[in-house]
């Protein structure tokens, strides 16, 4: 009887010894203290990019969404060139009637918060920048061109003439004083003072046009009640609106114009422990000392938002949309380009409600795709189709009417648009030439040519024919027979003329 040999596996023991080590591991993330929903919390918002509608929503539903959840402090971590106006003043307003104090940190390292962003940390609860980062530059860039210059106005001759009278008047004036000086310091030297006393300078108006200095003026005076609010260097803000100065971090300390300078967000947190700042309703002592932050990520909508903000994608949808329209004009019924044209051109007008667009570039640009449009039906030689496509580029170039960083249309972008628009003009006159000089395809004309067979004799002159599956009546030669390969010459109402086609004839 042979002796079996058996090796037996400790599984019994593996398993147990692997049930103990999960049941360790339990009781320590156990024995971990967790963070509850109340504990006190920090919410970190990114601006990072070009301040715009996207960021405006972002920002604003986080600052809810931190006053909901009561938390300590709101911390914009900012990263900018600038932005639009409207946007920035809408933030900032959110800001200064917020229920949970915001602190604006520029950073990390090599991070800006320029034009816009200069405005924003005036406007914080707290001013903090990270050491190599810089501010400034806030002269605001003006949207929608230019202003009505009232000094560079025309004036009418009647205007002219007062005018020249009224200078006139002034300059006997000024020698009628000058003869009274003469006689009064010749009368007596009491009376010499008065008169050699310098009359006070005339303020001077600011150079460029009337709104140009409205705007910058409103700019002005906007920061300067946004640093006397927190006791920052009003004068400073003031020069950076005027004259587009900016500062290093450690110089905007050393003038006033930030609170502090923190390298990291966790020193920032221990350094604004226990300051009291002032808030819509009263005065608030900062606690953040060890307490947890939560950084708010982009959702969807805002993402979703930025993308078609984008200035040239708003640019591309609008192409796509004008011409999704124009081809299911010209093919009713193909569904599809009208389905995605009308989608894309109520993205891209949903863009440019939001966006900087100058209206004259926007009309600029359906007129010259009207042009195209009507070149196609009515024959002028491609002069509408080569107008309008110089319309479209020209309204391209002009549509976003703004300086502003991050909110122009790439350049290169509108020359690949209107070069592909052109190539495609070409191509559609091209191809409508090529169908004029190609033979007909329908009608009765389009048999002049086709081989024909006979089916009748053609004793007096005529007989009858059978061509494309119909049989016609005929004049040729008598010696055409049945079954003889004709070709037609010429079609005379419903009668075909034909001729032998080859030499060989039915016997």
């Amino acid at each position: 009887m042979k002796q079996q040999s058996f090796v037996r596996t400790p599984r019994r023991g593996l398993f147990g010894l692997t049930g103990l080590v999960l049941v360790g591991l339990a009781i320590v993330l156990l024995a971990l203290p967790q963070p509850r929903a109340d504990d006190p919390v920090v919410h970190v918002l990114d601006i990072d990019g070009p301040i715009g509608p996207a960021i405006k929503d972002f920002m604003v539903r986080g600052i809810e969404q931190a006053e909901e959840e009561g938390s300590r402090l709101v911390v914009l971590r900012m990263d900018t060139p600038g932005g639009l106006d409207a946007s920035m003043r809408d933030m900032i307003s959110k800001m200064l009637n917020a229920d949970v104090p915001v602190a604006t940190w520029v950073g990390p390292a090599g991070a800006r918060a320029a034009s816009a962003g200069t405005y924003m940390l005036y406007a914080s609860h707290v001013a903090a920048m990270a050491p190599s980062t810089n501010l400034g530059a806030a002269t605001p860039v003006q949207i929608g061109g230019g202003g009505n210059d009232e000094a560079e106005q025309p004036r009418s001759p009647l205007e002219r003439a007062r005018d020249a009278l009224d200078d006139s008047a002034g300059e006997s004036a000024e020698e009628s004083a000058e003869e009274d000086q003469g006689s009064g310091e010749a009368d007596g030297a009491e009376e010499a003072p008065e008169a050699e006393s310098e009359p006070e300078p005339e303020p001077q108006s600011a150079p460029g046009s009337a709104t140009e200095r409205k705007v910058l003026e409103d700019a002005s005076a906007y920061i300067r009640g946004l640093a006397e609010r927190h006791g920052r260097n009003a004068e400073w803000a003031e020069r950076a609106v005027r004259e587009a100065v900016s500062l290093t971090a450690s110089e905007a300390l050393e003038i006033n114009v930030i609170d502090l300078v923190a390298e990291s967000l966790t020193e920032l947190l221990e350094a604004v422990d226990g300051r009291e700042v002032r808030m819509h309703d009263g005065t608030q002592v900062l606690e953040t000392a060890g307490v947890r932050t939560v950084v708010i990520e982009q959702d969807w909508r805002s993402r979703f938002l930025g993308v078609i903000t984008n200035p040239s994608l708003a640019y591309i949808l609008l192409l796509v949309g004008i011409y999704g329209l124009i081809l299911e004009g010209y093919n009713p019924g193909a569904l599809v380009p009208g389905v995605i044209g009308g989608i894309s051109l109520l993205l891209a007008l949903y863009a440019f409600q939001i966006l900087p667009v100058n209206y004259a570039g926007l009309a600029l640009m359906v007129l010259g795709f009207a042009l195209i449009a009507v070149e196609l039906f009515v024959p002028s030689f491609g002069i509408l189709g080569i107008g309008g496509v110089f319309a479209v580029v020209f309204g391209s170039i002009i549509l976003m009417d703004t300086d502003v960083p991050g909110f122009a249309v790439n350049t290169g972008l509108i020359a690949a648009m209107g070069l592909a628009a052109a190539l495609t003009f070409f191509v559609i006159i091209y191809l409508a030439a090529r169908s004029h000089r190609n033979p007909r395809v329908s009608g009765t004309e389009a048999l002049v040519g086709l081989k024909a067979e006979s089916i009748s004799d053609f004793d007096d002159g005529k007989g009858r024919v059978h061509v494309e599956g119909e049989d016609w009546s005929a004049r040729g030669p008598e010696s055409i027979r049945t079954g003889d390969r004709v070709e037609i010459e010429a079609v005379d109402g419903l009668v075909v003329q034909v001729r032998p086609a080859d030499h060989s004839s039915h016997v």
